[in-house]
């Protein structure tokens, strides 16, 4: 009899809540700190922050089950993925927050969703318009974008404030940033992995002698509970926000895409165009269920993809599992309050970590493109230009309309609609084979790796996850 793939092998239930408890706590402090963000940026008081917590656990989970065990034939990937907020989003859901108020963020995120779920599979197919030119400087972007956001959180965000700037809060987070970065760094198994984990707590106890953990409102939320559809009220839909969240969806798709593909040579279980268009399914139907929770886009988080790789663990039952407990966090609303209480600083400490590896990843995307060719050197030199010039200089659109203005603001969607179309009129028609052609004799050949194989090689075969 055929052993099954190590992909679809069933541990005891022993090691499946084991390996599963670690996977959560891999990717917790990354999967709470976009609502602790968000809700900080948008001015929301503690106990609405708990709420989008605990609605964030929720679908994170649930739709890390169906990514791992398959919900039918269209939807969930069955590899071992675990779901959480993507950060991709953040800075044009503040936007739109801002404009339109908070219907409006969940209305186009509902939208964005329901088309995300009609184009998953035709996505799939045209996956190569999507090739690691496009995605890592998009990933780029989105890092250093939200760096800002990490600092805002630290010094605060209004200059006049008398708490603005204060070195305490400033000490905390750079106490903060060294003991992630010590535990990262010389850590050894567990304790690396779970290094910023270890820091936020750390902080969270050095902040309580400073006065700064307040657990106002922890007492008055309920024990279980599951958040209430349309919280912030009936869902409305600007057509500005719908397309801005429309492009946010194509980006997460593209982001998925990558993840997967690397999921696929980790663990030798072919990942072709079925796997991609069920898992891309999944991510809008992440969307659809955040839009209608209040809560927020989860897809394929690269912190546990890179623990897949280093546990060698490989069965999608145990992320299963990992998608349970989060679920069974996310119907217990004191828990999220507690959360919501940890200090700002704490979380800008942390997110400077965060925010920052998400650019490197970026980085290491770009590497596999072939930047020693001039026409993609500039293409992500141009797509990085135009991202992040809103970012560095700030109020430049401000004489736009504003609906206009939650496009040309965000830099993470300029610098994706700038990639893909340069890369579209650059590396898929004769205009990038005329442009190749004034260049030097060195960079005349056709660029490598512009784009991801329709189909990957399947490695040799993984380790026995069971004995590993």
């Amino acid at each position: 009899m055929t052993s099954p793939h190590p992909v679809d092998t069933r541990l005891p239930w022993t090691r499946l809540l084991a390996f599963g408890i670690q996977h959560v706590l891999i990717m917790y402090t990354g999967c709470v700190t976009v609502p602790l963000v968000f809700g900080a940026a948008v001015g929301l008081d503690r106990a609405t922050i708990g709420l989008l917590i605990s609605a964030d656990l929720l679908v994170a989970g649930f739709i890390t089950v169906v990514q791992s065990l398959g919900g039918g034939r269209f939807i969930g990937a069955r590899l071992p993925i675990i779901c959480g907020a993507t950060f991709v989003a953040m800075s044009p859901m503040i936007l739109i927050a801002k404009e339109y108020g908070l219907p409006a963020v969940y209305g186009s995120m509902l939208i964005g969703g329901l088309l995300g779920l009609a184009l998953a599979w035709p996505f799939a197919m045209v996956v190569r318009f999507f090739p690691p030119l496009v995605t890592g400087t998009v990933l780029t972007v989105v890092g250093i974008s939200l760096i800002g956001v990490a600092g805002g959180l630290i010094v605060g965000t209004n200059p006049d404030d008398a708490a603005f700037g204060d070195p305490a809060s400033i000490g905390l987070a750079a106490l903060v940033l060294l003991i992630a970065l010590v535990f990262t760094c010389l850590g050894r198994g567990v304790w690396s992995q779970l290094g910023v984990l270890i820091a936020l707590a750390v902080g969270v106890l050095i902040a309580i002698p400073m006065g700064l953990v307040t657990m106002d409102g922890v007492g008055a939320a309920d024990w279980l509970g599951i958040p209430s559809p349309f919280h912030f009220g009936a869902p409305e839909f600007p057509l500005t926000a719908v397309v801005a969240m429309t492009i946010v969806i194509a980006v997460v798709f593209a982001e998925s895409t990558a993840s997967m593909l690397a999921i696929g040579e980790i663990t030798g279980k072919k990942v072709g165009r079925a796997e991609l268009g069920r898992g891309l399914a999944g991510d809008g139907l992440s969307a659809v269920l955040a839009g209608v929770f209040s809560s927020f886009i989860d897809t394929v988080f690269n912190q546990n993809v890179g623990a897949v790789a280093a546990t060698r663990v490989y069965s999608r039952y145990v992320t299963a599992v990992s998608g349970a407990l989060l679920m069974v966090l996310g119907v217990v609303p004191r828990f999220g309050a507690v959360v919501a209480a940890v200090p700002k600083p704490v979380v800008g400490g942390v997110g400077l970590v965060l925010f920052a590896t998400v650019a490197v990843i970026g980085i290491n995307t770009l590497r596999k493109a072939d930047l020693t060719d001039r026409v993609n050197l500039t293409i992500v030199a141009t797509a990085v230009g135009v991202g992040l010039i809103p970012v560095l200089t700030k109020d430049m659109f401000d004489r736009f309309p504003p609906s206009a203005q939650i496009l040309l603001d965000s830099g993470i969607t300029l610098a994706a609609a700038t990639a893909f179309i340069l890369n579209l009129i650059f590396n898929h028609t004769r205009v990038g084979q005329f442009a190749r052609a004034t260049t030097e004799p060195t960079t005349q050949a056709e660029p490598q790796n512009t784009a991801p194989p329709e189909k990957p090689q399947e490695p040799k075969g993984p380790q026995d996850p069971v004995n590993a």
